[in-house]
């Protein structure tokens, strides 16, 4: 419940920040009403995802793909024509410290360093397709597992597609502004209205390649915003509303269904308010997938790794990870790091004519570059304050990890595990168990993953004593006759309907455990028969 009610407020946050983001450029192309273009894009959003479901968000998702791509290579050819080519792109850069990609300075009050980014950064994705319900939604809506990797292996493909379009549009147009940078000489209002007003620059002479990119842009947006509605509808229906009401009907589940996209539509819709407040959009969005998918991170893996967690230990780990990731990042938001922690890169308005002056080299900085109009600050704020962004996600994660062993080592109970002779083939053994951890072998084996294996893989025995009296050997030493079940301790009968259609009661091999009867609805089980 706990994680649930965090990624229903990571999403509404993040959603709210990323309606914003295509609102501002169509502000800046055509002057069109900022929010009335949020508006506008809620309401879409909420409409197709609402009557269509989880189906017209991956459809609509494929073709705003191509959008994406095709705005993106709009912006990279006549961008590179009005630049003078690639080279000419390329020496800019170089001469303006952009491709200094190697920067190992371990200071964590680096913005973006390789270590910032490596680290940070891994933990950040690994929080978005390891337990993100936006992600494992479009995972388990697949056939087989072989289906979801494939799909998970081309959005790799996509995702570097994308970032490595976006990472050379920034190249091209740094070297388009080298020596006039609009927002130092306060032509634009904000750094992310940049790429609008390059677009406008280079494209505004050629009719409908301005809305293209808006197209562009809002494309992305639109399959953000889908599959977050629908994901935190998913999500609040099974969580909460079908634990309250058991006894719903299909229809009366699919009414429920649509009036929370709509809720969650209006929610999301209204943050986009707040989002205008909140900076820079990439910094902010993965501000927000830190502070809140670090510690969901972190409560994650406490249960697929560890068995001797106990609900204490995870509950009190997640509120210390959720409590230090958002004491960093909303100091941080009321404290801005100064430049002389993030050391940003120099920007020129040498080449800038400024208004009612014929000096080309006089500008007035932005008024929150100067030192002085920052409020006091603490040594808190030069330091906690001052982290990267990126490592909030490393906090969280962290935090809850440590917290709920700790606590889970402190509420358990010692006592000793005794692995069945059947399973050992040899008499009973008993082992001492992990001090202070809850019953390990009550946990089934496959509902945790022996990372230790990969530590331990010349010996059995350490492996062994990893495990914590997991007896991971169950699902491998033993097969049971059914294909979706593995074993375990305790029978269950199933009925079957045989070809006179009457029922007759099976009774399954001993110690087997079905999968099926314990998984969600929507999870695809049809047999795998090809291994990826």
């Amino acid at each position: 419940m706990a994680a649930t009610l965090i990624y229903i407020l990571q999403t509404i946050l993040y959603t709210g920040v990323v309606v914003y983001a295509p609102a501002l450029a169509l502000n800046q192309v055509t002057g069109f009403n900022l929010w009335g273009s949020i508006f506008a894009t809620g309401v879409v959003c909420t409409f197709y995802c609402t009557l269509g479901g989880l189906k017209a968000v991956v459809w609509t998702d494929a073709f705003q793909m191509v959008v994406m791509v095709v705005g993106f290579m709009t912006v990279l050819v006549q961008g590179t024509r009005k630049t003078g080519g690639a080279a000419s792109v390329w020496e800019v850069a170089k001469n303006g410290n952009r491709l200094d990609i190697f920067d190992f300075d371990p200071d964590p009050l680096r913005r973006h360093t390789f270590w910032t980014i490596s680290i940070g950064g891994t933990f950040t994705w690994l929080g978005i397709y390891g337990v993100n319900q936006s992600t494992i939604q479009r995972c388990i809506s697949c056939k087989t597992e072989t289906h979801a990797k494939l799909a998970l292996y081309f959005n790799l493909l996509g995702l570097l597609v994308i970032l490595v379009c976006a990472v050379f549009s920034g190249l091209i147009m740094y070297a388009f502004y080298a020596n006039c940078d609009p927002w130092t000489a306060q032509s634009v209002t904000a750094p992310d209205q940049l790429m609008p007003y390059f677009v406008m620059e280079i494209l505004g002479g050629y009719p409908g390649l301005p809305g293209l990119f808006v197209a562009c842009a809002f494309s992305g947006t639109l399959s953000t915003v889908a599959a977050s509605i629908n994901a935190l509808a998913t999500v609040t229906y099974e969580d909460f509303v079908k634990q309250c009401c058991t006894n719903l009907s299909n229809k009366a589940s699919g009414w429920i269904s649509k009036g929370l996209c709509i809720v969650f539509g209006v929610a999301c819709t209204t943050m986009a308010v707040a989002a205008s407040y909140m900076g820079g959009i990439v910094q902010a969005a993965l501000s927000i997938h830190g502070m809140c998918g670090g510690p969901m991170l972190g409560l994650f893996s406490l249960g697929i790794v560890f068995p001797w967690t106990n609900s204490m230990g995870a509950a009190g780990g997640l509120t210390v990870g959720i409590a230090l990731s958002f004491w960093a990042g909303v100091g941080a938001f009321i404290y801005p790091a100064l430049d002389i922690n993030t050391r940003p890169l120099s920007l020129s308005i040498e080449g800038c004519l400024q208004p009612n002056s014929s000096d080309p080299t006089t500008s007035v900085p932005p008024s929150y570059l100067d030192p002085t109009a920052l409020p006091s600050r603490s040594s808190l704020a030069d330091h906690w304050y001052s982290m990267s962004y990126l490592y909030y996600s490393a906090v969280g994660f962290l935090a809850t990890v440590t917290a709920g062993l700790l606590i889970s080592f402190i509420t358990g109970s010692t006592h000793t595990v005794c692995l069945p002779a059947k399973v050992q083939h040899t008499p009973s053994v008993c082992l001492p168990a992990c001090k202070g951890h809850t019953r390990s072998r009550d946990v089934k084996p496959w509902l945790l993953r022996p990372v230790c294996n990969l530590f331990c893989f010349w010996s059995k025995k350490y492996k062994k004593m990893c495990w914590c009296g997991v007896n991971h050997e169950l699902k491998q030493d033993m097969e049971c006759p059914d294909a979706d079940t593995v074993k375990d301790e305790g029978p269950f009968v199933k009925e079957d309907i045989g070809r006179k259609g009457m029922k007759r009661k099976i009774q399954p091999a001993k110690n087997c455990y079905n999968l099926q009867e314990k998984a969600h609805d929507n999870a695809g089980f049809t047999e795998d028969t090809k291994p990826f």
